[in-house]
């Protein structure tokens, strides 16, 4: 595990070498030949795919398991995306232990999501979306063994030029900031067993535990946002064997009373019955 992450910090300081020396040479003269600069790029990309190929070689040769029964993480109405119901890895890697995670986004009647356009407007309030403040639940009783929500949410990204520049610009330097500037706020539940829940692009000060804390299924432990890598704001969940999202191997699992929607599939979540305390602290204003 020590290696892997490792690998993953020399990954992106190549990249971010490449990207200082590419910016400099505008401004002054290199003191090597042009073609020199461009090999931290080319280790670097080297690294990306061994990398790569190393996280699709640990998922090949982990035994298979059975998909993990836990609750929804949200309640009311919502649609999936990127859902390994029909395809794994779901968001086409699995680094990050992203092999099996989910994307949904919330439906409201009467507060429909704001739809694609092509070129205006270029970009959204994150309020202009149902999902926005959702509250996210524990999906079983667990300790929470990670949790950030100091990032801010930005705009969405719902045109040509804003998922452009989402692609082209901000994910590639949200890249060299790691793990948690992809995932944005974040939290981690340790479920047991080796089972470890993650929530990705928490709202900003929206957190109502903190690591260490014990929460029992049901317990609302944080709201939806738009922060990290997100074009819109929406819930990332998934199933780790470990508490990093650097070193784990993706879990497969299903939701109880709803199984596991697919991509473009609407679901219904009713809200629990109750959500006893769980020793956690009120939301930051």
């Amino acid at each position: 595990m020590a290696s892997r992450k490792v690998a993953g910090v020399v990954h992106r300081a190549l990249w971010l070498v490449f990207v200082v020396q590419a910016v400099a040479s505008v401004l002054v003269e290199p003191p090597y030949p042009y073609a020199v600069g461009w090999l931290p790029a080319i280790a670097a990309l080297v690294l990306g795919v061994t990398l790569s190929r190393t996280a699709r070689r640990r998922f090949e040769a982990a035994p298979p398991r059975e998909p993990v029964v836990v609750a929804a993480p949200v309640t009311g109405r919502w649609s999936a995306l990127n859902s390994p119901a029909d395809r794994t890895p779901s968001h086409g890697t699995h680094q990050l232990a992203q092999t099996y995670a989910i994307d949904i986004v919330r439906e409201d009647v009467d507060r429909p999501r704001p739809g694609f356009a092509r070129l205006w407007p270029v970009a959204r309030r994150s309020e202009d979306f149902p999902a926005f403040g959702a509250p996210l639940l524990a999906v079983a009783d667990g300790t929470v063994v990670r949790a950030e929500d100091g990032q801010r949410d930005h705009l969405g990204r719902g045109s040509l030029p804003g998922l452009a520049y989402l692609i082209l610009i901000e994910s590639s330097f949200r890249a060299l900031g790691g793990a948690r500037r992809i995932t944005g706020n974040h939290l981690v539940l340790d479920l047991g067993d080796g089972t470890y829940a993650m929530y990705a692009h928490l709202r900003r000060g929206s957190l109502a535990v903190r690591p260490g804390d014990r929460v029992v299924a049901g317990r609302e432990l944080a709201r939806c946002g738009n922060s990290g890598n997100s074009t819109e704001p929406h819930v990332h969940f998934q199933l780790m064997d470990g508490p990093d999202p650097e070193t784990a191997l993706g879990l497969p699992f299903t939701w109880r009373g709803v199984g596991l929607p697919g991509n473009g599939e609407t679901f219904e979540v009713p809200a629990p019955a109750h959500a006893g305390p769980a020793g956690g602290h009120p939301a930051a204003a």
